[in-house]
């Protein structure tokens, strides 16, 4: 028949027809139960890491505290000019705002990056939905679903060496995932979850 012809012809790479591998892939797309795509545990080190920003935050505001207070609890100097005076009081807010600046951007910084590293991407049966799941401040872990057409990977995962960008439409920033992590079902991770999708 034709189809045996064809069949003979064809290399065995590219048979079965596309057709069939869209089907196949679609049919593992849509797992019959909630699937694990990728799993990371870190708790420990980002209790460590919300323990170490609360007390830089602490540090930096106690800093600027103390030099709004100026010497001496904010005793003022009888013999200082007015000038010198102005001079002292300017530097002194400065420095107050320029401590205060370096906590709030270490307090941030932890914030942010315990908030998008990732500790767990879920898909639920029927491939519709996804669950990430991060460490969130102190590793407590915060979660929340989206459809899987809301979340694009904007890379492969063999293409970069180190975290794998994640987009998740109406968020701001990227979620990291990071490779250190498993990846107990790396193929349907790569056709859900770690497809580029333009959001």
């Amino acid at each position: 028949s034709v189809s045996s012809v064809l069949q003979q012809l064809s290399p065995p790479l590219l048979w079965p027809p596309c057709g069939a591998w869209a089907r196949a892939a679609l049919h593992e797309a849509a797992p019959a139960r909630d699937v694990l795509l990728f799993e990371h545990e870190r708790g420990r080190f980002f209790a460590f890491l919300g323990l170490f920003c609360a007390g830089q935050g602490v540090f930096w505001t106690s800093l600027a505290a103390a030099a709004l207070a100026g010497p001496g609890g904010g005793a003022q100097d009888p013999g200082a000019g007015r000038r010198g005076s102005s001079g002292s009081v300017l530097w002194r807010y400065g420095l107050a705002a320029g401590c205060a600046s370096v906590g709030l951007l270490v307090l941030a910084a932890g914030l942010l990056f315990s908030r998008r590293s990732v500790r767990s991407v879920l898909l639920h049966r029927g491939g519709q939905q996804v669950t990430v799941t991060t460490h969130a401040p102190f590793g407590l872990g915060a979660q929340f679903t989206v459809p899987l057409r809301q979340v694009s990977c904007l890379a492969h995962r063999g293409e970069v060496p180190a975290v794998l960008p994640l987009k998740v439409r109406g968020r701001r920033f990227y979620f990291l995932l990071d490779k250190a992590g498993r990846f107990p079902n790396a193929r349907l991770f790569d056709l859900t979850v770690g497809a580029y999708r333009g959001l």
